[in-house]
């Protein structure tokens, strides 16, 4: 590998590079001492303080981004033409301020939560946590598909030891499954789509108005675009969902990394920039409005997704797999928004990766927090458990009214911006979309907070809230869901900003 920059030369590298270098690899430190400090205490709190220093760093590279931007950092050149390549742009900045925020309040859940239900390899928990928000950073921060790519997978695997982290027959299953398609999708698709990309292009580094436009046709478009859209396991779209419901078997704490955090965020997050930065979203529009199969299909199959998944969701009564079900249907809301092409739906995509990120980790923090004080995992249980755990469920209806798109909590305005966006482009089926979806989210969400808060409880059951430290982040991100739809000004604008460029 060619070296392109001397990462230990002061003269080389300007000091965003080195805050840049600083903030990609703060977390392999919290690897490292998840793995080595003995003491319970001390590795909980090595990690606590080693999230914070990342967010600290996420925010000094968006205060200097903001400022006139990052010079893009090339690390290397394994293969002549494809590089090793980091910058910080405005999605960039929205995946890696969510992901090294929420990573604060995940480390905070889960000391209460591993603790209290007694969970074994804890250190190889936090541990293999550590690395899959280094994952994170490094898909933000990537500067092409190649590297981007690099990261994506390097994700799937540190997270299979979360998924197995219990060593049960049902958790070394739903490794295999998820294993099988996040690496088979991603190494027949995705690969293939990056080196046809490569070849046209003669790069794969991103660029804002797409580095296809203009050198590819529209049936060409539409096959590479499926490839990038199917190539994205971790976007859960139809057909390639199954593995976000097997990893429920997961730890609550996984499954809130999983949904929130970081997997699933990386699925999307991806084919937000490839839309946006690869085909360009004002050329596909274009060559869409000349011959449909250049991807105007996309929107249909996100659509399906929606709705499929919602249906689904009304019949599960096992709590995690409802909130899995609906994790698949509002992640293919930012691929449908995404399709629509429309600016402010492009928006409200970006925009709706920060939502749902709230709004859902503070669902599978409630659902947690039931779990462990009173050992319940099926809605049908939950009667009544609204007037002993009220700052659970009051939370888990914040997180509920986000996702169903009440306000005022951010997941109204993701809703409303898609709206505008599919009006402007006249896009109906979205709109009737996200109007029959609404109806089923509420469905499937009401029902269950009915029954928590005015159902009589069976039996007589002595138990209280859970433990302070899941209390406490559950609160925080109920909070913050509020705190969005009221200060949502900065993600709307980073969202609008690549669009805006083209």
């Amino acid at each position: 590998m060619e070296l392109l920059y001397d990462i230990f030369s002061t003269d080389m590298l300007p000091d965003a590079a080195y805050i840049t270098i600083f903030t990609m690899f703060v977390p392999l430190a919290g690897a490292f001492m998840a793995s080595v400090i003995k003491s319970r205490d001390g590795r909980d709190i090595a990690v606590i303080l080693t999230a914070i220093v990342l967010f600290v760093n996420v925010l000094n590279l968006l205060s200097i981004a903001s400022k006139g931007g990052l010079p893009s950092l090339v690390l290397g050149e394994p293969i002549p033409g494809i590089k090793i390549m980091f910058f910080v742009d405005p999605y960039g900045a929205i995946f890696a301020l969510v992901a090294s925020f929420l990573w604060i309040i995940t480390s905070i859940y889960s000391v209460g939560y591993l603790h209290s239900n007694h969970e074994p390899h804890q250190n190889r928990f936090h541990a293999f946590f550590a690395l899959a928000i280094f994952a994170a950073m490094g898909i933000s921060f990537a500067g092409n598909m190649f590297t981007l790519f690099l990261f994506y997978e390097f994700m799937t695997l540190c997270t299979f030891p979360l998924v197995t982290h219990h060593g049960s027959k049902e958790a070394r299953i739903a490794g295999r499954t998820y294993l099988v398609i996040l690496l088979s999708t991603s190494i027949l698709f995705l690969l293939t789509a990056i080196l046809w990309t490569w070849s046209i292009a003669g790069t794969t580094d991103f660029e804002v108005g797409g580095i296809l436009a203009g050198k590819i046709g529209p049936v060409a478009t539409g096959i590479l675009l499926m490839l990038y859209v199917y190539g994205v396991g971790k976007a859960a779209l139809m057909p390639m969902h199954r593995w976000l419901p097997a990893a429920m078997v997961a730890p609550t704490p996984v499954s809130a990394l999983l949904h929130a955090v970081a997997v699933v965020k990386a699925g999307v997050f991806t084919i937000l920039k490839v839309v946006v930065y690869i085909f360009g979203a004002k050329n596909l529009s274009e060559m869409i409005s000349e011959n449909w199969w250049a991807g105007g299909w996309l929107v249909y199959i996100a659509g399906a997704t929606i709705i499929i998944s919602s249906i689904i969701a009304l019949r599960q009564d096992n709590l995690k797999k409802r909130l899995a079900y609906s994790t698949i249907s509002q992640l293919s809301y930012v691929v449908m928004a995404t399709a629509i092409l429309a600016p402010k739906a492009i928006m409200a995509a970006a925009f709706h990766i920060v939502a749902h990120a709230f709004g859902k980790i503070t669902l599978f923090f409630a659902a947690g927090s039931i779990y462990t004080a009173a050992h319940k995992k099926n809605i049908s249980e939950l009667n009544g458990i609204g007037r002993r755990m009220p700052y659970t469920m009051a939370a888990f209806t914040i997180g509920a009214l986000s996702v169903i798109g009440i306000p005022p909590a951010a997941g109204f305005l993701t809703k409303y911006y898609m709206m505008l966006g599919a009006f402007e482009y006249g896009n109906f089926f979205a709109i009737i979309v996200i109007i029959i979806s609404t109806v089923l989210n509420a469905a499937y969400f009401l029902p269950i907070i009915y029954a928590a808060f005015f159902k009589k409880e069976k039996g007589s059951p002595k138990h209280g809230e859970a433990p302070i430290a899941i209390i406490i982040a559950l609160t925080i991100t109920a909070g913050m869901t509020i705190g969005l739809f009221m200060f949502p000004d900065l993600f709307l604008w980073l969202g609008l900003q690549p669009v805006l460029a083209e």
